[in-house]
């Protein structure tokens, strides 16, 4: 019954995932909708049909309300769906819905770009302190976050509550007295944003939060907008040098023009462009996200497994300098973020296949890395004692061990047949927030804990 139940749920979901990228839909419709068609399965259920049929039905009565379902069946050409409810529909609203969410988009990249300039009418001067880096999500999260909120319809007591956490990150970050250059300073520049990026993911949500569903959407959205970005970072590194030689070529110096504008403005606005693209083409990112993670995940299992086997033939632990801590932390977050988006992208009805053992194998590899790395931490602060970074990287290292054990678990039940794919996708989405509190915990405790050095 439980898996029956699961796939409903992913039928319902990718359902009103395809709703929610329409223009002309707004989130409070989408609500609406789904409840009726949840209203709809339940009957159906309840008169004796499975859950599988039930859906089949529901969304066809929901066709003959509104024309949106028979959108969807349309797209969805290789469905049951189009026989049930395709018929033709009107986009007449679409193009006006669609170039005001431009405009709005436009202006807050604009506001993006601008805001990380404002410092320095008060003597702020990008790269000559840490304020930049420190305050860095201040300048684009918040303005993410106005036109999630926007898009989602969420109401404007709700978006004081989703103020308050950047209103309490500026407070501490700019109240901190860290010591110049100090490691805790460098902790909290870097786990800001982390912290801060729940409130983006609430918003995200739109009152969806408290579901599985919600989270793991957003969990797709994150992924989607990394991948844009780190394609328009690309394209701006190409434009950044063609002004730079362009300008060289008649004897002008672009290079102030281009660190000091071009760069900071453009990666600021860059977000919300990045966010816009996602929401509104997400059918070509579909495409794109789960080849990439296809492609990657048996390269970096490749890495985990040679990495292990180098440690163990030569006997060499790892190095706990600051900058290969962070390096072998982003690695296991890399692989972490590969896990939860394959499983984001990822039929949960199917069988196991070949990608599910070698994604499993990823997760034991990174897991075993993360064991002797934690290992290799303790023995260091049982030599040398604590400190920010080793403090930091121990605590990082058990949140993802924790993780990275307990989905190892559940991959194991699933590829043996004793268990469901939909609990390991619940319990990554269940397991978010820890991220987002430790980081908290990074930026605001650590500072008075270690002498703000």
């Amino acid at each position: 019954m439980t898996e029956q139940a699961d796939a409903t749920e992913a039928q319902i979901a990718q359902w009103r995932n395809w709703l929610r990228r329409r223009p002309a839909i707004r989130p409070p419709d989408v609500d609406e909708l789904e409840g009726h068609l949840r209203d709809q399965i339940a009957a159906l259920v309840a008169a004796g049909l499975s859950g599988d049929e039930a859906f089949l039905v529901a969304v066809k009565r929901m066709g003959n309300l509104d024309a949106v379902s028979r959108e969807f069946a349309r797209e969805h050409s290789d469905r049951l769906w189009k026989q049930l409810v395709v018929a033709p529909g009107s986009d007449a609203a679409r193009g006006w819905l669609a170039r005001r969410e431009s405009f709005v988009v436009l202006g807050l990249a604009v506001a993006a770009a601008l805001a990380v300039k404002v410092p320095e009418l008060f003597g702020r001067r990008l790269g000559e302190d840490a304020f930049y880096a420190l305050n860095a999500s201040l300048f684009v999260l918040p303005l993410l976050t106005v036109y999630l909120a926007w898009k989602r319809g969420i109401d404007r007591s709700r978006c004081l509550w989703l103020a308050l956490p950047f209103a309490a990150g500026a407070v501490a970050i700019n109240t901190i007295p860290f010591a110049r250059g100090g490691h805790t300073e460098t902790l909290a520049a870097l786990h800001l944003p982390i912290a801060l990026w729940l409130a983006v993911g609430v918003a995200y949500a739109g009152g969806r939060w408290w579901r599985g569903s919600g989270r793991m959407d957003f969990v797709r959205f994150s992924g989607e907008l990394f991948i844009y970005y780190v394609l328009m970072a690309l394209g701006g590194g190409v434009l950044t040098m063609f002004t730079v030689g362009a300008f060289g070529a008649i004897g002008l110096d672009a290079e102030n023009l281009a660190g000091r504008w071009i760069l900071p403005c453009g990666a600021m606005g860059a977000v919300l462009v990045g966010a816009w693209l996602v929401e509104a083409k997400q059918s070509v990112i579909e495409n794109m996200a789960p080849v990439l993670t296809r492609l990657f995940t048996p390269l970096f299992a490749a890495v985990l497994l040679a990495l292990l086997a180098s440690m163990a033939w030569t006997r060499n632990g790892i190095d706990l300098e600051r900058e290969v801590l962070i390096g072998f932390d982003l690695l296991l977050a890399v692989v972490l973020g590969l896990l939860l988006y394959a499983i984001s992208a990822r039929d949960p009805r199917t069988p196991p296949e070949l990608f599910d053992r070698v994604l499993f194998l990823l997760v034991a590899s990174a897991l075993v890395a993360d064991g002797v790395a934690l290992a290799a931490i303790a023995a260091r602060i049982s030599e040398f004692g604590f400190s920010p970074n080793r403090v930091a990287a121990l605590g990082e290292n058990l949140v993802l061990l924790v993780n990275l054990a307990w989905s190892a678990w559940l991959y194991a039940r699933f590829l043996g047949g004793r268990g469901p794919y939909a609990a390991l996708e619940r319990w990554q989405t269940a397991y978010l927030p820890v991220y987002a509190v430790w980081a908290g915990l990074v930026v605001v405790a650590f500072p008075p804990l270690f002498g703000y050095a």
